[in-house]
């Protein structure tokens, strides 16, 4: 006797489709890119007092274009759903719900972010998780309703690899207008 399996259909998504998801849930969640560039610009702006806001915006754009910040960010929004419907195990659902202090898979799942663009974007994380200003304030404050125990600290990761993108692109900046200085020659009195 012979089944009539359906064939298997080998595995296969679009990486547009996986970013424009992330950005889509970024704004069912109610963040928006700018919100995360004024961050990006909180952290940056001492260093770099002329950095712009749309400078901020184009790094968190490219920083959102990146896998392993999709993945964290659609699987940390899928987490705080689940507990903002209560199907999460106990104590899990319990732990997530109320931000527990000694859960910290939300700053693992963050530190997958944080570090597409080295170890500079964990001491910029760790200052704005810290004294979230903006967006993570408000994020945080659980009498508005929505759990964002994995989003907040996703939304800090995002703005601090956007950060560390400016940092490291604006010393290479800096090191190649040295090194073009350095390569004029001076000239020759002799040969006047």
């Amino acid at each position: 006797m012979e089944h009539n399996q359906p064939e298997k259909v080998p595995y296969s998504l679009s990486s547009l489709n996986v970013e424009q998801a992330t950005r889509e849930w970024l704004e069912k969640r109610g963040v928006t890119i700018r919100e995360i560039a004024e961050l990006v610009l909180f952290l940056q702006q001492s260093y770099f007092p002329n950095l712009t806001i749309e400078e901020c915006e184009a790094s968190v754009d490219k920083v959102l274009m990146k896998r392993e910040v999709q993945n964290a960010l659609l699987t940390g929004v899928q987490l705080d759903i689940l507990a903002e419907q209560r199907q999460l195990i106990s104590p899990l659902q319990e732990m997530i719900e109320n931000d527990e202090g000694l859960y910290g898979v939300d700053e693992i799942l963050a530190f997958a972010i944080v570090n597409v663009y080295g170890s500079i974007g964990f001491t910029n994380y760790g200052y704005v998780d810290k004294l979230k200003p903006g967006v993570l304030g408000r994020l945080n404050d659980k009498s508005l309703g929505p759990i964002h125990t994995f989003f907040d600290d996703i939304v800090g990761a995002i703005a601090a690899a956007a950060s560390s993108r400016i940092a490291h692109g604006r010393r290479l900046d800096q090191e190649q207008q040295a090194d073009s200085s350095d390569m004029e020659l001076p000239e020759d009195d002799e040969t006047k």
